[in-house]
Formats: C-alpha cells, structure tokens, sequence
C-alpha cells in the first residue's frame, strides 16, 4: 500500500471508529429509554396485584396463582430492565471499585431472590414491588443523566470539513483539472482562486494575495503572501489568484496534525467521578455489611431464620435509595436548562461540575476577548483639516477596498454618521497603498514603508509609540502633503473588562494566549489588566501552554477560544469554553459553549457550577438522610420497645426521600 492511500485507509478508519462511537453513545440513551418504558408498563400490573398496594388503595384483585403471575412480571423486569445495572456491577467489581450500577444490583438481586424464595418456599412477604419501582427509577435517573452528558465529541469530523472537497490541480499541459482532495500528490500544482480555501499545505509559486488564517494560527489580520512564502491547508484566500506547489498532504498536512493533537487530548482527560458514585460506593459497603450484621445479630438473639431474613432483605433494600439516583441527575436536569436560557450550552457535565475549583482562566485573543474586527484607536492630524473631512476622505477610498483594515475605517465612518462619496479614480498599488480622487482632491492612503521611501516627514515618535502597541499605523495623504496619521486594532470587547475584573474579585488568575505579536498581546493585555500574557504560541505549542499552567501549582484551568487553532488547547484544560461566533471545530470539542461571544459569561459558569454543586450536595444530603434514619429501623434497632419498620412503611419513606429530592432540585434558580 503506498503512503497516500495508507493515510487515506488510516483517516477512513478514525473517522469511521469516531462516527461509530457517537452511534454506539446514541444507542445507549435509546437502550436506556425503551427499557424504562416496556419496565414502567410490565410494572403496572405488579403493582396492582401487589396486596400492600390493594391495601392502600382499598381494593382487591387477589385470584388463584396471582403470585406466579407476579412472579413472571417481576422476573422479566428484574432481567430486562435491571440488565444495565447488573452487567454495569459486574464491570466495577472487576475493576474492585463499586459504585451506584453495584448498589442497585445488590438491592434488586437480594429483593429478586428474596421474593422468589416466597413464592415458592420461604413463607414471608415478596418485595417484588418495591424491585420494580427501584428499576424504574434507576433507568429514569440514569437516563436523564446520559442525556444532559450527550455531546460526544464531532471536533475530528468538523476539523475535516474545514477542507475542501476538491482543488484545482494544473497537469503538465497546463490544463485546469477539477481532482478531489484526497488524490492531491506532493508536488501538484494547484490553482486557487479568489475566495476559495487553500487545498493543501505548500508554497506559493505565482501570485499575491491576503490569506486569512485566523480560524487556524490565531492570527487576526490576514497575512500578505507572495511568491515562496508557505500557505496552510483550510486558510481562506483573499482577492488574488494564487498557484500552490502542495508539499505536505494527508495526516502529515498542519490540520491533520491538529486532529491528532485533539484526539490524544481528548482521550487523555480524565472524567471526574460522580459525586452519587461516590456516596453509592460507601452505601453498598454499608448495605452489605448491615444487612450481614442484622441477620447475624437476630439470628444469634434466637430469632428464627424467616424473621432474621427479612430483617436482612429490608435493610438491603431501603439502603439503595431511590433518591440518590435522581439526586445529581435532576439538579444537572435543571441546571442545563438554566444555563441553556443563559446562553451556556454545557456539553461536558464532569468538567463543567469541576468548574467551581477553578484558579486560572486562559483566553485567546483573537474573537475572544477581542471582536477580530479592526477599529480606530487614534487619529494624528497634521494639518489644519477637521477629523471629519479627513475621515470623509479617508473613506471614501477605503470603501472601494474589500482588506480588513479598510472595512474597520469604513465602518467606523458609518458609524459616526459622516458622509462617503464615490471617487472618481481609484487604484490598489501593491505594497504602497491605495489612491483616488475625491471631489478633485488627489486622495494616498499609505504604508510606513512608502512615507520613508518618498521621504515624507511625520511624527516618528508618536508613530513608534503606536507601533510598539501593536497598532497598525496608515496615512493619509491629500494632494501629496501628510494630513493625518490613523492607528487602527483589533477591537477590545466591551464585555472582557468586566469579566477580568470580576475574576480579580474572585481570586482567579487571567491569562491571555494568542498566536499573535508580542505588541499586540500587551497592548490588550495592558487594557484589560490580565494577570499574565503568552504571546507568538505556535497553534501546537498551546495545547502544551496550557498542560505548563496546570503544573503550576497543581491549578485546575479553564480555556476559552474559538479558533481551529484553539481546539486541542480546550481540550486539554480541564474546562474548555468555545465563544459562540467561532468555528464548529472548537465548539465540538469544547466541554461548555458561549452562545453570546460575551467574556463576562465565563464568570456566569463559575457561578452556576458553584450553586448546582452546593444543591447537588443538599439533594445527597436528603438521599442520604433518609439512609442514615432508616437502615438502623430497618435492622430493628427500636424492636425492643415494639417499633420495627416494615418494608411497606420504608418504601413510604423512600418515596418521600424522593418526593423531597425532585422538590429542590425543581427549586433551583442557578
């Protein structure tokens, strides 16, 4: 197999293996929803036959062989419905950590085997009803759980939909052939046309162009290419027509280096455990040894084998409450749809749960806590002309431009209202600038490199002030004389001011990491007052920026980004946050989406993560409470002065217990 086509096979197959394991988590979800609902249906004839339910209600369905029919209902629900938690207890005994899958087996197989036994040998009452509404509350729970944690990763699909699907390849008769991406060889000339994305990483041959990089590098002024200069695959060219010699394609190209960095990230994160596992894990323990201790105890007091066994089974029984399975499910129920109204989709419960431990939040720069979009910062006149007329001017030529420098002056003239008039020449030099007329006035809108080249007196030393943060610097010339001097940036966000201040309050560090300059990074940096400032990080170096920052002092961190450029870097914090307005890539594999683009949201998810935990806590508190009071009951703790609980009177409590968990968590407000 050539090495084309055995990356090609390879790429196949991990996107194959990806799409699969989104299926695979898709069906689980479904898997859990058709059992609850054939459970729920199979258990309304068991609770109607059940004599303690047809005492409460006052009626009386009881006929011949009723308790084999019980007996049938009660055997297909333990095995159909119970499945997921046996197999699941199965898999923490084996990796000798049980959980909440090893509570409710050890509860529904000692109710099970217990009722059994009466139907057929022991005399005693079944417990066979309280083993199907402990299943079907079990697959409620743990089906509202696997539901607000659905979002399996798409980042590896999204990341090769940046590629185009075909590329202009030129033979050697110079003939434009239209070939799909994966059959491009190292070596082929390609041809890219305006507007179009770059097929593949190489080196331009013929053509200039301004190529936008910004969803890849983080970069956020588009980059001037000329002849030899190197272009990346996915990268959007600008206005020029460009010829490519490709040289790296297939998983050695930029963005398929980028897949694998997500991939390992991805992989390597470690999921947090359930808070309710945890408590689960030291109730089976209890569980299992009051239950031990309760029949060895009655049996030791002289109490016959029936009595003692039942006293066992009950203990058992109520020590897997209903209540701690829906305890964290209900609260992440609630509190997703809380924050969904707030404009913060969570994708990765565990991580977003983690969120209240954090100490470091690390933004891009680029569409983050910037616009991505280039402003007016100051304007220099160096005549007697009002800023009006000059901005009159200046934008009128800027508006026959499609460069990104020039749509921020446009706009910037729109929006305070000044009048724009159509030139009557108008010309783009090459690497000089633009020139035009306007109302017979002869209009230069021009480099640094041109005023020093024509030797054109300015301010140098205000030009260098601006310069060194980070400013771009133009000027406008009319009639051949300098009238002012314009330095535009990219445009602080309103909101990221407020943001980095109220983390200040909370004692979080703020950190900015972009690929960008050192002088723009400091410049925003310096207005914002971040804490700290990772400048020229190459796309690939972020992922290991971040790993840096989490070894210092052992700090849990949070990214926010948007970029292409930004996806392994959120994947591997230990809370990944993509803005809203960025690529489908970073949303995918981020653990928490923005759907505003707003900075000050990141202080919202702290927040939110903050009370659903102390809720949550609350909620386990209840389950747990009911536990603490009942299990001793239940063993016959109060028997000597007459007062036992019944496993009729438990299941009473137990729904209480579960009653008051929907309650608060139903309370919530975030």
């Amino acid at each position: 197999m050539s090495k084309k086509n055995h990356h090609e096979h390879r790429d196949h197959h991990e996107h194959k293996d990806h799409h699969e394991h989104n299926n695979h988590h898709g069906h689980m979800i479904d898997d859990f929803k058709n059992r609850l609902y054939i459970s729920l249906i199979v258990t309304l004839p068991v609770l109607l036959l059940s004599p303690m339910i047809q005492g409460f209600l006052g009626f009386d369905l009881s006929f011949s062989g009723d308790k084999y029919i019980v007996f049938l209902l009660a055997t297909f629900i333990f095995f159909y419905g119970g499945k997921p938690f046996l197999t699941g207890s199965v898999s923490e005994l084996k990796l000798r950590n049980p959980g909440m899958m090893t509570l409710i087996a050890l509860a529904i197989t000692v109710a099970y085997v217990y009722s059994s036994f009466t139907v057929f040998e022991l005399a005693g009452k079944d417990f066979f009803w309280e083993l199907a509404t402990l299943i079907d509350i079990m697959l409620l729970g743990h089906w509202i759980e696997m539901r607000s944690i659905m979002g399996a990763s798409n980042a590896l699909e999204e990341l090769v939909k940046l590629m185009p699907s075909e590329a202009h390849v030129i033979n050697k008769h110079g003939k434009i052939e239209e070939v799909p991406i994966s059959e491009i060889q190292q070596g082929d000339l390609v041809l890219v046309k305006p507007g179009e994305k770059i097929p593949a990483d190489g080196l331009i041959e013929k053509g200039i162009s301004f190529i936008n990089e910004s969803m890849l590098t983080g970069e956020s002024v588009p980059v001037e290419k000329k002849i030899g200069d190197a272009v990346i695959g996915g990268s959007i060219n600008g206005e020029g027509s460009l010829t490519v010699v490709v040289q790296k394609t297939g998983n050695e190209s930029f963005l398929s280096q980028v897949v694998n960095l997500v991939r390992e990230a991805q992989e390597s994160k470690s999921r947090t455990q359930d808070l309710s596992n945890r408590a689960a894990k030291w109730l089976f323990y209890l569980a299992l040894a009051a239950g031990i201790l309760t029949l060895i105890v009655w049996l030791s007091l002289g109490y016959d084998m029936n009595f003692a066994l039942e006293r066992m089974v009950t203990v058992m029984i109520i020590a897997c409450p209903h209540a701690l399975g829906l305890a964290a499910p209900l609260v992440i129920a609630r509190s997703t749809a809380l924050s969904a109204k707030k404009g913060l989709l969570i994708r990765n419960r565990a991580s977003f749960e983690e969120a209240r431990k954090l100490n470091s939040i690390v933004f891009d720069k680029t569409g983050t806590l910037t616009k991505g979009e280039f402003g007016i910062t100051d304007i220099v006149i160096e005549n007697d002309m009002s800023k009006e007329e000059i901005m009159k001017y200046a934008g009128s030529i800027e508006s026959q431009s499609e460069h990104p420098i020039a749509q921020g002056l446009v706009n910037e003239v729109k929006n305070k209202g000044y009048e724009m008039i159509e030139p009557s020449e108008f010309e783009s030099v090459t690497g000089q600038g633009l020139r035009g007329k306007v109302s017979d006035q002869e209009i230069k809108i021009v480099s640094p490199g041109f005023m020093k080249e024509k030797n054109i007196k300015f301010q140098t030393a205000k030009f260098q002030q601006l310069s060194s943060q980070g400013k771009t610097v133009i000027f406008i010339l009319i009639n051949d004389e300098l009238a002012a001097m314009i330095a535009l940036a990219d445009q602080i966000r309103d909101s990221a001011k407020g943001a980095i201040l109220k983390l200040k309050e909370m004692n979080i560090e703020s950190i900015m990491l972009t690929g960008d300059n050192k002088q723009v990074a400091h410049w925003v940096g310096d207005q914002l007052g971040l804490d700290n400032i990772f400048a020229e990080v190459l796309p690939h170096e972020k992922a290991n920026k971040i790993k840096e920052v989490k070894q210092m002092m052992g700090r849990k961190v949070a990214m926010t980004g948007d970029g292409v450029n930004d996806a392994p870097a959120l994947a591997t914090a230990d809370l990944g946050i993509a803005v809203g307005a960025g690529t489908d890539v970073a949303m995918e594999t981020a653990d928490v989406i923005l759907v505003k683009s707003n900075p000050m949201d990141v202080v919202s998810i702290i927040g939110l993560s903050k009370s659903t935990y102390r809720k949550m806590i609350q909620n386990l508190w209840w389950a747990a409470g009911y536990n603490i009071v009942t299990i001793p009951l239940a063993a016959g703790i109060l028997y000597p002065v007459g007062i036992i609980l019944s496993p009729a009177v438990g299941a009473v409590l137990m729904s209480l217990s579960t009653v008051i968990v929907a309650i608060n968590a139903s309370l919530f407000k975030g």
